[in-house]
């Protein structure tokens, strides 16, 4: 069994969510223009990912002591939009300045299936309490580090690079893509987690 330091640490490198298993691919690609957005949108999914796998874990205990684990789908994503929602209105209230920074990086979090993978890992590779929320954190922390690092080469590429022109925009972003996929298949080994 794996203890919750290999889990954190193979979270965000060879089993990283975003670069192995192909989890959050849209806000991926569609924010990891600039590196400066890519981190306000890391950080954020960094939160909402840790603090709905804490919320998710006792509630699908719940539904398992009621015997309606089947509902825990549903249940995952109620408890997402819901706390992605509270957390924008509190941050709103509170920190005027972070919510507009922020600007739309919250509400597509609750779209970001990021979020509901690392729900529904937890429950299928039974974890405890503590190697759910280091998982989570460690997958929050794994996402950030593949759009920071797409978004710096794709902010050098436009200046410094010659793309073919068949490859510009996505065609490329989605090659970058694929070498960091193999980049992080090097740490394969280094922590297991299942």
């Amino acid at each position: 069994m794996p203890q919750p330091l290999e889990i954190l640490i193979g979270s965000m490198l060879d089993h990283n969510i975003a670069l192995a298993y192909i989890l959050g691919m849209c806000p991926l690609i569609a924010i990891s223009t600039s590196v400066r957005n890519a981190k306000g949108m890391g950080l954020a999914v960094i939160f909402v990912v840790t603090l709905t796998g804490i919320i998710n874990y006792p509630i699908y205990l719940l539904l398992k002591r009621w015997n309606v684990e089947h509902l825990n789908l549903l249940v995952f994503i109620i408890t997402i939009a819901a706390t992605v929602q509270f957390l924008e209105m509190f941050i709103d209230k509170f920190f005027p300045k972070l919510y507009n920074a922020f600007g739309l990086f919250l509400p597509l979090i609750t779209v970001n299936c990021v979020v509901l993978g690392v729900s529904l890992f937890f429950v299928n590779r039974e974890y405890s309490f503590v190697e759910t929320a280091a998982f989570s954190f460690g997958s929050g922390v794994g996402w950030l580090l593949a759009i920071v690092l797409l978004a710096g080469i794709r902010e050098k590429m436009v200046n410094k690079s010659d793309v073919p022109k068949g490859l510009v925009g996505k065609g490329i972003t989605f090659i970058v893509l694929g070498i960091l996929a193999l980049a992080f298949i090097g740490f394969t080994g280094l922590a297991s987690i299942q």
